[in-house]
């Protein structure tokens, strides 16, 4: 056994005993579900509070408690499918919830880059959070024509976890270019999206 899947395994493991903690109390996956928001808004609070002084304390800080909020976004759904409490108002819910953690972390961004006078990087951060919200509608909507569009790569997981290093290692300034890899690659993954609900859809009869 490899170091890798070692570590998979013991991450696997440390997730089933949360997610079986979590459903012997019977909580609502919706909760878990605000839970994670409210994290991130710790998170967020601490971008927003960061100066050019302190921003890699604490920007590490910020990237540890969005990390913790990404627990509650890997548990809710699965307490919700170990309690049989899977609803489609659930699923509905998870998605809008997600929505304003993602804009929530790029806002903190957008104020700490203000109040250092950094309107270049103001500007790429509310790129980066158009293009992050693109993604997502995109996806639904073409789903609401076609069924299925997961093409294109970058997706809320992989958002996360560029942010996540981009706080944890801002000291040596890795935010910075996060912040590019997020703006081209969400951009890439939105044409992709589009061109492929072109070819699925250039076809199809109107919709009257």
């Amino acid at each position: 056994m490899t170091w890798t899947s070692a570590f998979g395994r013991g991450c696997g493991w440390l997730l089933d005993h949360i997610v079986h903690g979590l459903a012997l109390t019977r909580i609502s996956p919706n909760v878990l579900t605000l839970v994670g928001l409210v994290i991130n808004i710790v998170a967020a609070f601490l971008f927003g509070h960061a100066n050019a002084s302190n921003s890699g304390r604490m920007f590490f800080y910020a990237g540890m408690v969005i990390f913790g909020a990404g627990i509650f976004d890997m548990v809710d759904g699965r307490v919700a499918r170990r309690n049989n409490q899977v609803t489609v108002f659930g699923s509905f819910f998870d998605s809008v919830i997600d929505r304003y953690s993602d804009v929530v972390l790029f806002f903190g961004l957008l104020v700490y880059y203000g109040r250092i006078n950094r309107f270049y990087y103001v500007s790429l951060v509310a790129f980066v959070m158009i293009t992050s919200l693109m993604v997502s509608y995109t996806r639904a909507r073409a789903e609401a024509l076609i069924g299925q569009c997961k093409v294109g790569f970058m997706e809320r997981p992989e958002r996360i976890v560029l942010v996540i290093l981009g706080a944890l290692f801002n000291h040596w300034g890795v935010m910075a270019p996060v912040l590019w890899v997020l703006a081209v690659l969400s951009t890439i993954t939105v044409a992709h999206r589009i061109i492929y609900t072109y070819s699925k859809t250039k076809h199809l009869a109107p919709i009257s």
